[in-house]
């Protein structure tokens, strides 16, 4: 269990908590369970049972307990009424609530519960129903809703509010916990409840913030007054981006999609920076359609350094490599379609840090097998679906929807004297699909389906140019061959002034894409008829910053 230490706000020295039973340790002597996941549960009440603990049952729970030949006490005769309105209403009665919530230390709270013959609760141990696991299912409105506990929540956050002598679970993981105090001393400790409570806090926020998400996913409300996000540790991480920061990757209460649903097949533990790439990678790839096309993105510090489509794995991963060998060493690569021996042969030639594909055959798993640091993650038949993007500021969250708009042909507008051959046209929407996944301000010039130079992430749009004519070039210098002509060049953003486009000109670009919307659209279009470029505009940006 973690100290008081590891908090962000240690609890203050002057303690203002009440701590009746000397060290804050509270016997335990009565216990409410109420699971819909019924994984442990025979073993742990009859451990509690062991200890002399009294329990409090609820329906399937109660039953289970009893046909195990448990003592069990059914939370209806405690209460005198019976669960009604087809479960909705058996534990939201004062005489529960009232024993979770009434302070021991208290002699006003001590005479209320004798007077109406309250008798203290322990121990809550619920865990809520599976609104979660319904949702990733694709249950129906109905059945969600009969999956959202109410009665849960609510013993949790009375037993929580009640730390000071009441302790909450709400899995398997805290009971055991619970079970490992008892034996210790007979009861549970302060501490522990302390950090019972804030788990049971963070849950229950969690389970809403699911629920809340589907009821604004339901109406298709784009902008709330108020917006939960939470869900539960899905990874610890060793720490963030750097060793002095603490970090760990959480789940976002949704349908499980994407990277947080990948079965990780071999490798040592993936770190934030791995995960935060591969996420990227997985974002670029699931732009391709692999009936269509074979793709193939390597990235580096989230950034595309190589992208390629080709008719197989084998060769958009040769092509791709050469965009960038030099950055692509330590990279993470991801592929749009069931990864090959051959492929995974060739990819296993480079120290690469993570490999995620929709799946892999027993030949590529086996090229890799050798590779015992190498990650390799199978995503299945799902790409990554787009959700919503949280980005942390002081003193709040700056959320929004993920960049899931594409376009199509009949979508652009021709600005210039010369519109694009389908050949071109092509190349562009290759080369604006990259560009949506680079870093601010962001250049991609490309031919048949190969991403030639990126430039990434400067200040002007102009050295972005220009960086990606230095790594096209490099690139042509490895490969032994010229600069190719008849390139394609995406800006993710519109050119604010002529420099910009005049330094893809002069570096074999043909034809253009951008958004425009700039004060000096005609200046620049201008530069372009002179320049014999074609030019469409999207009418949309892609910004990522």
């Amino acid at each position: 269990m973690p100290s008081l230490s590891q908090f962000h706000a240690p609890i203050a020295p002057t303690d203002p908590w009440p701590a009746p039973l000397g060290h804050g340790v509270v016997p335990l002597k009565r216990a409410l369970i109420s699971v819909s996941d019924k994984t442990g549960l025979l073993e742990i009440a009859t451990r509690l049972a062991q200890a002399g603990v009294e329990l409090i049952s609820t329906g399937g729970t109660a039953s289970a307990l009893q046909q195990a030949g448990l003592p069990v006490r059914d939370v209806g005769d405690v209460t005198g009424f019976p669960e009604m309105m087809d479960g909705r209403v058996k534990t939201l009665h004062p005489v529960v609530h009232g024993g979770l919530l009434y302070r021991r230390d208290l002699k006003s709270h001590r005479e209320a519960a004798q007077t109406h013959s309250i008798e203290a609760i322990d121990l809550v141990w619920v865990n809520l129903y599976p609104f979660e696991a319904a949702l990733a299912a694709g249950a129906d409105a109905d059945t969600l809703v009969e999956n959202i506990d109410i009665g849960g929540p609510a013993m949790l956050r009375a037993g929580a509010k009640n730390a000071a002598s009441v302790a909450v679970a709400t899995d398997l993981s805290d009971m055991k916990r619970v079970l490992e105090a008892l034996e210790a001393h007979a009861g549970t400790d302060l501490a522990l409840r302390r950090w019972l409570a804030a788990k049971t806090y963070a849950r229950t926020a969690a389970y809403d913030a699911a629920v809340s998400n589907w009821y604004l996913a339901a109406v298709n409300e784009p902008d709330p007054d108020w917006r939960a996000v939470g869900g539960p540790r899905l990874q610890k991480l060793r720490y963030g981006e750097n060793p002095h920061q603490r970090a760990g990757l959480y789940g976002s209460g949704q349908p499980p999609f994407g990277l947080t649903s990948a079965e990780q097949v071999q490798g040592k533990e993936l770190s934030y920076n791995n995960i935060n790439d591969a996420d990227a990678a997985l974002g670029l790839v699931s732009e391709f359609d692999p009936a269509e096309a074979a793709a193939v993105a390597i990235i580096k510090h989230a950034n595309p350094c190589g992208v390629a489509i080709a008719g197989s794995l084998k060769q958009a991963y040769a092509l791709a490599l050469a965009c960038d060998p030099v950055s692509a060493f330590g990279g993470v690569i991801a592929v749009n379609r069931p990864l090959d021996g051959e492929t995974a042969t060739e990819i296993a030639k480079l120290f690469t840090e993570v490999v995620i594909a929709p799946a892999a055959d027993e030949a590529a798993r086996a090229a890799f097998a050798a590779k015992k640091n190498l990650r390799l993650l199978i995503t299945g038949s799902k790409s990554c679906l787009p959700g919503l993007a949280v980005r942390n500021v002081a003193g709040g969250l700056l959320i929004q929807d993920e960049d899931a708009l594409a376009i199509s042909p009949a979508e652009l507008k021709v600005v210039t004297a010369l519109a694009p051959t389908p050949e071109q046209m092509s190349d562009l929407l290759f080369a604006w699909r990259v560009a949506k996944h680079v870093k601010s301000n962001a250049i991609v010039y490309a031919v048949d389906g190969v991403a030639w130079g990126i430039g990434a992430g400067q200040m002007s749009r102009l050295d972005s140019a220009r960086i990606a004519a230095l790594k096209m070039a490099d690139m042509a210098q490895a490969a032994g061959r010229a600069v190719p002509t008849g390139l394609a060049c995406a800006s993710d953003a519109f050119f604010p002034f002529a420099d910009g486009l005049l330094q893809a000109a002069a570096s074999g670009v043909t034809a253009v894409i951008q958004p425009g919307g700039s004060m000096r659209d005609a200046e620049v279009i201008a530069a372009a008829n002179e320049a014999g470029l074609a030019m469409v505009f999207t009418g949309v940006r892609h910004f990522r910053h």
